[in-house]
């Protein structure tokens, strides 16, 4: 999967085959026609309410597949006055842990053992911290 572009339609055309759903059953629960369904499969973006309807008939979270799009690739700026005031304001800010997926652990690991990044990289362009890949890397 590749989270830089995202193409929503193919992905939910390839739950569909992965699950052998007819396009009787889907166009009952989406209340539309076989041709509207093919446009869904061709288009890169879709409604949210149409996105949360198809998750919910595929029992797969798509959006799922933006977050982890934007933990890879907008990463929060360090020190901004948003961040300076809650930590003045909360001073229980605990760290979350699990925030990556695993697409996104599939998608790190798969870069360093092709070889098309290192650690180091990896560190530097999505700011994970070094210990995190490493682990990931043994668990695979």
């Amino acid at each position: 999967m590749n989270l830089k572009n995202i193409n929503i339609g193919k992905s939910i055309k390839n739950r569909v085959e992965e699950l052998q759903i007819s396009n009787e059953r889907i166009c009952r629960f989406l209340h539309c026609n076989d041709s509207e369904i093919e446009k869904m499969y061709d288009s890169h973006s879709i409604d949210c309410e149409l996105l949360l309807r198809w998750s919910k008939l595929l029992e797969y979270d798509f959006f799922r597949l933006y977050v982890g799009h934007l933990i890879l690739y907008s990463p929060m700026p360090k020190n901004t006055p948003l961040q300076a005031s809650s930590m003045h304001t909360n001073k229980h800010l605990t760290f979350r842990k699990n925030i990556y997926t695993q697409e996104i652990k599939d998608f790190i690991i798969s870069k360093v053992k092709s070889g098309s990044m290192t650690v180091s990289q990896i560190t530097a362009t999505y700011n994970i911290p070094k210990t995190t890949i490493c682990k990931w890397i043994v668990k695979n």
